[in-house]
């Protein structure tokens, strides 16, 4: 095992590696989490309906199944397509609070032209592109999958096996980094090694 902060990582075993986005490469959860609040609040959602807790439970997945599940559990008829969008915007305007998340980013640079990486993100191609960009982290990655790219998000392992068939690497000999519950399902469905990056819950008081 290799130490990078507070990570350890094999140092064998693998011949990708594949990293999450959100929570996992970049500090974005509180900004994501503001702007679901403001998405759900301007269609008319009641606050309880979407506790902090509860969003750190579910990260990774694709905002308009999450929106499905809180109608389904809450009996409302919010429109999910119209709240994605306006998360996503919401999201956008607060890009200047998004900051690299140093341990994960230093293994990265380290095994950067060793073997071949790339990002699995339950994120939309237009904001994981902008969060790559303003991040400095673009040009790092063989390739970026995002829920754009797959038929079923996270939990579901279609985006960590999309990005392995891209690397050609077989998915059992991938390693991936992951901060969510959902993202470690979808990992370990596609039958890869996970490694958890510890995501301390944030609870607003």
């Amino acid at each position: 095992m290799e130490r990078f902060g507070s990570l350890n990582i094999p140092k064998e075993g693998y011949k990708a590696v594949i990293f999450d986005l959100d929570g996992t490469l970049v500090d974005s959860m509180p900004a994501h989490f503001d702007a679901w609040c403001e998405a759900l609040a301007k269609h008319g959602a009641p606050k309880h309906v979407f506790p902090e807790d509860v969003f750190y439970s579910m990260g990774g997945r694709p905002t308009v199944d999450i929106v499905k599940e809180i109608n389904g559990e809450f009996n409302l008829q919010l429109d999910p397509e119209a709240i994605a969008y306006a998360k996503r915007n919401a999201f956008l305007e607060k890009l200047d609070k998004v900051t690299v998340i140093p341990d994960v980013v230093e293994f990265a640079k380290k095994i950067r032209g060793k073997m071949p990486m790339g990002i699995a993100t339950g994120g939309g191609r237009i904001v994981v592109e902008k969060t790559l960009k303003l991040t400095g982290l673009s040009d790092l990655f063989d390739e970026v999958v995002t829920a754009d790219d797959v038929k079923c998000g996270k939990p579901a392992p279609d985006v960590f096996l999309e990005v392995a068939e891209r690397l050609e690497v077989d998915p059992k000999d991938c390693l991936v980094l992951e901060d969510a519950p959902a993202g470690i399902m979808a990992a370990q469905c596609a039958g890869m090694k996970v490694v958890t990056v510890p995501a301390p819950l944030r609870i607003v008081q």
